[in-house]
């Protein structure tokens, strides 16, 4: 009798110990856990739920811009802005407008050459960055200087050697001199049919909210339409993700100086200037600036040539020198020793198929109406 009672309690805490067993979470017994549990460590740290919160959350652009208090966007100042942003009367020599170096379709809000030309035939010393989607940037010029479109869209009209004019008053003075815009002032400000310089750059901000493209291939992939993009393009994305692009260019406008952000809106360029050599000497032709406003990725296919000073009319070699001098690509081997312990780094380049890759995938982040403005 006694031995069957100590069979019966041999099977009950064998039972036991399996019920236990099976109802443990997954690892729970696992060495590393083993006395690394805090009182103060919340249990969501130790759920292994935790990484997979950590995926890159891709997303559309919104179809409207924010509207700044100061300045509400109305149909009637979009229409002033409008004129007023193709007007070249704004111009010193009265050969230029906004749009003669933002060409809306032709160029995708650029200009298409190395740097800009302005009065005079002048050259600038930086390409034009597209105009379309500045809206959702936050800062404005390649330096970051200009933090609204409102400070953004003066700057150019008293340039020396961009629009040339020589103070706000001559700029409220071209405009008072053309009977057509009274009228549409009275309608943009409520009656008020006085000329100046606050609501000229308050009319041309809020006609530039208006240029917002989110028709891209991109978008209708991440609305749903899963045959959006090709496969050369998804295996783009995944890229663009897992090689760190996303570290300065992530959001719905792909960048980190857009009002999505909440970090750093300027990087250093070349982040790693060893890793460029004399191939493509950025940061060693006498500039003092080396940290620049993160651009927006949108449209970047159409916007050629690119970077800050225009010298590179080749997207993958774009995306070569953004891997070695961002991403600290080129590193095949490096080693450390530390603390008796033997560590190796490797960061190799990107391999040809990966940048073609990547560029299929920036081709993605193109408007169709752009695209189709570009073929006509």
């Amino acid at each position: 009798m006694a031995f069957l009672i100590l069979v019966v309690l041999f099977v009950v805490i064998k039972l036991s110990v399996y019920v236990l067993l099976q109802s443990a979470p997954e690892g729970f017994f696992r060495a590393e856990h083993i006395g690394s549990r805090d009182r103060e460590t919340p249990d969501q740290v130790l759920s292994p739920q935790i990484n997979a919160s950590d995926d890159y959350l891709w997303e559309a652009l919104p179809a409207v811009a924010p509207s700044p208090v100061g300045n509400p966007i109305t149909r009637e100042k979009i229409q002033l802005g409008k004129a007023l942003f193709f007007d070249k009367n704004l111009s010193a020599d009265r050969s230029l407008s906004c749009a003669s170096c933002h060409e809306l379709e032709k160029y995708a809000g650029g200009d298409g050459a190395e740097v800009s030309t302005g009065i005079w035939g002048k050259k600038g010393d930086r390409n034009a960055p597209t105009v379309w989607n500045s809206a959702f940037q936050k800062r404005l010029f390649w330096d970051g200087r200009a933090r609204s479109l409102e400070q953004q869209a003066i700057q150019p009209l008293l340039n020396p050697i961009e629009m040339g004019m020589k103070s706000e008053i001559e700029i409220e003075k071209r405009v008072q001199e053309q009977p057509h815009y009274p009228d549409l002032f009275s309608r943009a400000f409520e009656g008020d049919t006085e000329i100046s310089i606050d609501k000229i750059v308050k009319a041309i901000a809020s006609y530039e909210r208006t240029l917002i493209t989110n028709d891209s291939p991109y978008d209708e992939f991440v609305r749903g339409d899963v045959s959006a993009l090709t496969s050369q393009q998804l295996s783009g994305m995944a890229l663009f993700e897992k090689v760190g692009c996303v570290h300065c260019h992530f959001g719905p406008n792909f960048s980190a100086a857009s009002v999505f952000s909440d970090g750093l809106e300027l990087r250093a360029f070349p982040a790693n200037p060893d890793q460029l050599g004399a191939e493509y000497n950025f940061g060693n032709d006498g500039e003092k600036n080396t940290v620049w406003r993160v651009p927006s990725l949108r449209n970047v296919a159409l916007t050629g040539p690119w970077l800050h000073n225009g010298q590179v009319d080749d997207l993958k070699e774009v995306v070569r020198i953004m891997a070695k001098a961002q991403l600290g690509k080129s590193k095949t081997r490096e080693f450390q020793w530390v603390e008796h312990r033997l560590g190796v780094i490797e960061n190799p380049d990107l391999t040809e198929q990966q940048v073609e890759d990547i560029v299929a995938f920036l081709h993605a982040l193109s408007s169709r109406r752009l695209v189709q403005a570009a073929i006509e």
